[in-house]
């Protein structure tokens, strides 16, 4: 469908989860109109971003280290509910307030270079001319499966976290988890109550993490997934170099001999898996917990892409093409991280407009940067929050 022909605006904002809303957010904190100077598109039936598609197992009470949006904290949530229901609300209940106007559902088909230095957002919706582009897509639309010699012929079901339905669907079944990650365990803890066999397979021998984890090494992780993505390297997630932490249920899970890992198995079978050393284990599902890649195809006309296979990325901009800002994206990829990376980016986007739109000469020195009649103060609950 094609509602218009190109419209021109000073941002699009592509994509409505945690990153996305704070983007938002304080685009109109620094004087920038929703659906006036900017548009937020998102391609979801609704609010929530990726968290509406979590599985109704995950419980609120089960999330972990989720922030709340800036300028409205998320209270007095039903830990007993879905956490798809509970922040799906949040979100709902987050754009009204702050009056958003998020267009969805908007499929965002390529990022393209236009005319006048503007940059063409190409949507079922149709075409944005825009000066600047705040991409937070995040990773959940793209799952990453894992190739292994076999894995078409086998006869069970095969399925991802991106599509897991909870326990329940595994009763009586001999089921594989593949992936050493939160996600991984948390399944495998959930389907062994109902599965008759389980088995858990890891690339890397899992590491658990005792003791508190604290800013110190909260700064450490982020600094290593941030340091691959200066390098020009394809993100790690942060939880990935955190390891996983040892609370009262993993230790029983252990004891259990339920999180029993086992090395990745060499090939799959019509009826299971084989390793190098001859061992065979036979499965009705293969769940692979193994975890997403960004979802940025959608740019890949303007070549941001480094030789090692990522977008260089300083602060939030891309390291080729400083009208283009990725959020939630490797060391944003945290909630409180999207919500830094929001204020970054649009503090960065709102001198670049300043840039573009008004002449050098017309900018006093003690404001220059700032675009006239726009103001990039946050309030003072921001700043300290942060």
């Amino acid at each position: 469908m094609n509602n218009f022909g190109t419209r021109e605006l000073d941002v699009v904002v592509i994509g409505a989860g945690q990153a996305g809303l704070s983007a938002a957010y304080h685009l109109q904190r620094a004087g920038l109109g929703s659906d006036r100077d900017f548009v937020v598109l998102d391609h979801a039936p609704g609010p929530g971003g990726a968290w509406q598609f979590r599985w109704p197992s995950l419980t609120y009470g089960k999330v972990h280290g989720m922030h709340s949006l800036p300028g409205m904290e998320l209270t007095g949530a039903d830990e007993s509910r879905p956490s798809s229901e509970v922040i799906g609300a949040y979100f709902d209940a987050y754009e009204h307030r702050f009056d958003l106007r998020v267009h969805r559902p908007v499929d965002v088909n390529a990022v393209r270079e236009g005319e006048d230095e503007r940059l063409l957002v190409e949507s079922s919706e149709g075409t944005y001319a825009t000066r600047t582009l705040i991409n937070a897509t995040g990773t959940w639309d793209r799952p990453f499966w894992p190739r292994y010699p076999g894995q078409e012929s086998f006869r069970g079901r095969q399925l991802h976290t991106a599509s897991y339905p909870g326990p329940g669907e595994f009763a009586g079944l001999r089921v594989i988890v593949v992936g050493g990650g939160a996600s991984g365990t948390q399944h495998l803890m959930e389907i062994a109550g109902t599965a008759a066999e389980t088995y858990w397979v890891t690339r890397r021998p899992p590491v658990f993490r005792e003791g508190r984890f604290g800013e110190e090494q909260g700064r450490a992780a982020v600094a290593m997934v941030e340091e691959r993505v200066r390098r020009g390297l394809p993100p790690q997630s942060v939880v990935s170099v955190t390891g996983l932490p040892l609370n009262d249920a993993v230790r029983r899970a252990r004891e259990q001999g339920i999180l029993d890992p086992l090395p990745m198995f060499e090939r799959i079978t019509p009826g299971g898996v084989v390793w190098a050393d001859g061992r065979v284990v036979e499965a009705d599902v293969i769940l692979w917990a193994t975890g997403f890649r960004a979802a940025v195809d959608h740019l890949a006309p303007l070549r941001l892409r480094e030789p090692g296979g990522g977008i260089r990325v300083e602060d939030t901009r891309a390291a080729r093409d400083a009208r283009i800002h990725l959020v939630g994206y490797g060391p944003s990829a945290s909630t409180i991280g999207a919500n830094r990376a929001g204020r970054a980016a649009v503090r960065s986007v709102t001198r670049l407009l300043d840039r573009v739109t008004e002449p050098e000469s017309a900018h006093p020195a003690a404001g220059q940067g700032v675009r006239p009649g726009l103001s990039t103060r946050l309030p003072d609950r921001e700043s300290a929050r942060a």
